[in-house]
This record gives C-alpha cells, sequence and structure tokens, in this order.
C-alpha cells in the first residue's frame, strides 16, 4: 500500500462509516475495483480508530455526561427513578447504561460468528448482495422516521426494548454491507426516536465496538513484529480517517434534521448492483 491509497481509504473510512452506506462494504469494495492490495487487518482497525476519535472530540460534552451520570448511578437509585423529563444528569445515568447493554448483542454475535463474518469481507458479490439489504432497512427507517418526526423521543427516553433492539441491529451490521449507522439508526426511528436522537445514540453506541475490534489486531501486528514497518501508511489512515470522520458527523447530522434517508438506500442500491454486475463481468 502506498500513501495515496493510505489517504483515499482514510477518507473512504471517514465518511462511510456514519453515512449510512456501510464502510466495510467500501473497504472490500473500493481495492477490489482499483485492483489494490486488500488492507491488512490492522490498516482496517486503525482506520475505525481514527473515527473512533472523531466521535470521541465531536461529542466530547455528551461523553463527560454519559460518564459522570454512569458512576451516579453505580451511587444513587435517581437515575432509575427519574420520569421522562426529569433531570439532565438520570437522563445521562440511563443512557450510558444503554450504550453498555446495547453492545452486548453485537459483542456476543461477533465471538460467536467470527470466521463467518471474516470470510466475507474476501467476497465482494456478497458484500454487493448486503448493501441492497441496506437499501432495504434505509427505505424502511425513513417510513418510520416520518411518523416519529413530530412526537419522536429523545435517547434518554428509550427503553430496555428499544436498546435490545437497536443493539441486535448493530450485532447484523458486523457483516459488511450492512451498514452499522444505517441499522442502528433505522431501527430507533422505528421505536419512535427522533431523528437527530436516533443518530447520536448510533454514533455513540459505536465506540465501545470500534475500540475493542481495534485492539486485537493491533497486539497481533505487534507480537508479530511488524508494526514499525506498516507505522507510516497507519498514522495517515489514522489521520485522515479521523478528520473526514469527524467533518461527516457534523454535517450528516446537521442534514438528518431535514433530509432523507432515501438518498442513502438509492445510493446502496446502485453500488450494490454495480458491484454485482462488475463481478459477473469480471
Amino acid at each position: 500500500m502506498n500513501l495515496i491509497q493510505a489517504i483515499i481509504l482514510g477518507i473512504v473510512q471517514g465518511v462511510t462509516e456514519f453515512a449510512p452506506v456501510s464502510s466495510s462494504a467500501h473497504l472490500v469494495l473500493v481495492p477490489w475495483l482499483f485492483g489494490w492490495p486488500s488492507p491488512s487487518v490492522a490498516f482496517d482497525a486503525i482506520l475505525h480508530w481514527g473515527t473512533l476519535t472523531a466521535v470521541m472530540i465531536y461529542f466530547w460534552r455528551d461523553w463527560v455526561r454519559v460518564i459522570k451520570g454512569f458512576f451516579r448511578s453505580l451511587t444513587t437509585r435517581g437515575a432509575w427513578n427519574a420520569q421522562p423529563g426529569g433531570r439532565l444528569a438520570d437522563a445521562d445515568s440511563r443512557l450510558a447504561w444503554w450504550i453498555i447493554i446495547g453492545t452486548i448483542p453485537a459483542m456476543v454475535l461477533g465471538l460467536a460468528f467470527k470466521d463467518f463474518f471474516e470470510s466475507l469481507f474476501s467476497s465482494p458479490p456478497a458484500v454487493g448482495a448486503l448493501l441492497l439489504v441496506t437499501a432495504l432497512i434505509l427505505v424502511l427507517g425513513e417510513r418510520a422516521g416520518a411518523r416519529a418526526r413530530e412526537r419522536g423521543r429523545d435517547a434518554g427516553q428509550m427503553t430496555l426494548v428499544d436498546t435490545l433492539l437497536i443493539g441486535l441491529a448493530q450485532a447484523a451490521a458486523i457483516a459488511p454491507g450492512i451498514s452499522r449507522s444505517g441499522s442502528t439508526i433505522s431501527t430507533g426511528l422505528a421505536r419512535g426516536l427522533k431523528r437527530d436522537a436516533a443518530a447520536r445514540y448510533s454514533f455513540m453506541l459505536g465506540a465501545p465496538i470500534i475500540l475493542g475490534a481495534g485492539l486485537l489486531p493491533l497486539l497481533d501486528l505487534i507480537q508479530a513484529g511488524g508494526l514499525r514497518q506498516e507505522l507510516p501508511m497507519l498514522v495517515v489512515g489514522f489521520l485522515v480517517a479521523a478528520i473526514a470522520g469527524y467533518f461527516c458527523i457534523k454535517y450528516l447530522l446537521r442534514y438528518l434534521q431535514h433530509g432523507s434517508l432515501y438518498v442513502f438506500a438509492a445510493y446502496c442500491a446502485v453500488i450494490g448492483v454495480a458491484s454485482l454486475l462488475l463481478n459477473v463481468l469480471r
């Protein structure tokens, strides 16, 4: 991999991690399309850590409140007894637990079917087909979002059922081609969350999974002694993904206040069909 390829893949990861079009699909299809070597697992992991950094920086105030709320929940029962519309600290306590609980399905499914999901990364046709599934999910999510536009709930008003269903949606998105942000935002909308609340919870929910998924490959690379050789490309990819991810979050949240998911659904459908056709022609 050269510097230009690292920059391009960093931009691709930063934009598609949060835009509901599946970053994992693009990291499979872009090198396949241009005939580049497939990125190493460590490079893929460090790109995800770049977008994790973007989430932590952009939502740093939210993270401070959520972390404080978590520790508050350990020392007071108020976090569990508060009704919707109660103190902000109580809502943050509940949100902290919803992030923890919502992460569990993806952890369990990822560990149980690790080999199966990894095999999909070497199958562009499977990725293309799953992009069509993402397109359908986004269409259904947009239709649900239209109903929740006026009377939707905030993330602090979520229930345990909401959390588990969104967590299962995130677990399904381990497969490349299923958009993590698309599936979780759409599920949140279907459960009656406001559009901006569904997006914010989706982005924050992904942080623990992204952190954990990148840790083992980097440890393996360090133990294998290949870190020094890949370090320049890892640094470039990380920085580019972090910058691109930050601006994508900023403008996507603004867009989702009034914009439609149908645009992303159409994009996923076109790319999915094109990748399937290209695979046949090749």
